[in-house]
């Protein structure tokens, strides 16, 4: 994920310098777009390990997250 990030710095820094060809706009795009779902998986992985306890100690985590919760652990 680091490389990626450097690679689209990289395009950001060249557009403010010179600009980017229509080539180098479309695959500056492509890294975007395989960066945002890496960062979408990572958040999501997280959300699916995540149990929500109420002020008096209830577990009121939502019943679809449970069941995903169940899947993994099967």
């Amino acid at each position: 994920m680091k490389e990626l990030l450097t690679k689209i710095n990289a395009y950001a820094a060249k557009e403010k310098q010179a600009g980017l060809t229509v080539s180098e706009m479309e695959h500056r795009a492509m890294l975007r777009k395989e960066y945002c779902a890496m960062i979408r998986g990572t958040v999501q992985d997280n959300l699916h390990h995540v149990t929500i306890i109420d002020p008096l100690g209830d577990d009121v985590t939502p019943n679809k997250l449970k069941e995903i919760k169940a899947e993994l652990n099967a």
